[in-house]
């Protein structure tokens, strides 16, 4: 059942900047969060894409998002229009070099969770994703690049039963980020 959102930006706060942060705020953001769901996006283009993962980010309780600098959809009007709010809500890490903010992540007792199709990767639901935990979620088509996928903890992938080999990668955050609150006890 659909219901309105009180915290729908404006026009008004759609000509606001927003303030993004970059990996040398992680530990500051960390600081602020017991046990942090955290959404990680390598190289999402599409705005679109982007505002519905922010959204749903949102609606999970992350703590922040991290997105990638380069090859990555700015955080522009589409995006904060997709978002309904969250881009204005949710603090958003725009990382220079997405290993650098995984490592600050790790270093913060943050475990890293990949999604891939790779043959070692577990299914999403046999994965343990509680405590303080970043799920890695992929560009479109590509997924996460190889360099990612090495920098995480472990990977997993969500169970495809058709001939459609994959997600839109917003549904896919949607049902990796609800299967950790799940797990985590939220009802």
């Amino acid at each position: 059942m659909a219901r309105s959102n009180d915290r729908a930006p404006r026009h008004a706060d759609l000509l606001r900047p927003l303030e993004l942060f970059d990996e040398t705020d992680i530990p500051r953001l960390l600081e602020k969060h017991k046990d942090p769901l955290i959404l990680v996006l390598d190289g999402v283009q599409d705005p679109h894409n982007l505002g519905a993962c922010l959204r749903t980010a949102d609606c999970a309780g992350c703590a922040f998002v991290v997105i990638t600098k380069k090859n990555s959809s700015p955080v522009n009007d589409t995006v904060r229009k997709v978002a309904v709010g969250a881009a204005e809500n949710l603090p958003i890490v725009q990382a220079n070099n997405l290993r650098n903010a995984l490592v600050k992540l790790k270093d913060g007792g943050v475990w890293i969770a990949g999604t891939s199709d790779h043959k070692t990767s577990q299914s999403l639901y046999t994965a343990k994703l509680t405590g303080a935990l970043a799920l890695v979620m992929g560009a479109e088509g590509d997924g996460i690049r190889h360099l990612t996928a090495e920098t995480c903890d472990f990977l997993i992938r969500i169970p495809m039963l058709g001939a459609v080999p994959c997600l839109n990668v917003s549904v896919s955050a949607g049902v990796c980020l609800f299967e950790a609150v799940r797990q985590r006890g939220h009802r």
